[in-house]
């Protein structure tokens, strides 16, 4: 299963120097690109009619009239329609245009956790009118889009992405003390960063200067669990990735994991799922390769 990426993807000649992609749900293009893959840059799905099926990492989502699904790079999904009247668009975007500086640091207190605020979104009807009517001027400026033009549709996606991340403001509001929101913002980086070789409590304790006890009350305060199962959790998000999508044996995935060898492997993936890595690799393949 090879990885789609967000340049091969192209309708015209013009779209090769574009950061963005913006389609009907239904258009021809899409047939190979909704099939189970991880992506290498955003997607939004806006759901004007029917109903689709999105199959995103563990979940299975269903997206009706009005909702509105993100998905995010390396998250593994698959996308199926369950209408045969179905509207909607799909906005794609490299990575660039979420990662500026406003969203990386002016607004990491709206970054918690983001990824699972915005993979179903329900917005009131005239917040959702306003999301397609963004939609559909991204999508004009798609269909000609010009020096100029281009950036207007890269402005006009980050002020669709800034009005979602405001609606999941409010129905999620962030960390009521501005301690406790860095501290857990800061866990997450570094786990991101380090869960390959760094796999105990104490050391992000440590390194982030509280005790044990103080980091794991902030954890579970906010995504209600510990330390410890955020770091597993986060290995084993990257073992079903690299099962699926890889081609390196058991031993070369301990290897780039951190493990002594592929018995360790095996045994925290037989702890955690109670299954082997094989099995874990054939569990996966019949639920994203049909």
């Amino acid at each position: 299963m090879k990885r789609l990426e967000i340049k091969q993807i192209i309708q015209k000649k013009e779209d090769q120097s574009l950061s963005f992609r913006v389609y009907d749900l239904t258009h021809e293009h899409l047939q190979n690109y909704l099939e189970p893959h991880k992506k290498d840059h955003f997607c939004i799905l806006i759901i004007e009619s029917g109903e689709v099926k999105v199959h995103l990492e563990e979940e299975i989502l269903h997206l009706k009239t009005g909702k509105i699904s993100m998905i995010f790079p390396e998250q593994i999904s698959s996308v199926s329609f369950l209408s045969s009247e179905l509207s909607g668009k799909i906005i794609l975007f490299e990575e660039i245009l979420f990662c500026s500086d406003i969203l990386k640091n002016e607004l990491l207190s709206y970054n918690v956790n983001l990824s699972t605020h915005l993979k179903c979104l329900f917005l009131s009807p005239s917040e959702f009118q306003h999301v397609k009517a963004t939609a559909s001027f991204i999508e004009n400026i798609y269909s000609d889009p010009s020096l100029i033009r281009k950036e207007q549709g890269r402005f006009y996606i980050k002020i669709l992405l800034l009005g979602l991340i405001e609606s999941v403001h409010g129905q999620h509001p962030v960390f009521q003390h501005e301690s406790d929101k860095v501290l857990y913002i800061r866990f997450k980086k570094m786990l991101n960063e380090r869960y390959k070789n760094e796999k105990t409590v104490q050391y992000y304790a440590s390194n982030l200067a509280v005790t044990s006890k103080k980091l794991n009350s902030i954890t579970k305060k906010h995504c209600g669990e510990t330390v410890s199962n955020a770091i597993h959790n986060r290995i084993l998000q990257e073992i079903k990735r690299l099962l699926l999508f890889s081609d390196l044996s058991h031993k070369q995935i301990s290897l780039e994991l951190g493990f002594s060898s592929p018995s360790a492997l095996n045994k925290f993936v037989k702890s955690k799922l109670d299954e082997t890595p094989t099995e874990l690799q054939k569990e996966l393949a019949q639920i994203y390769i049909k």
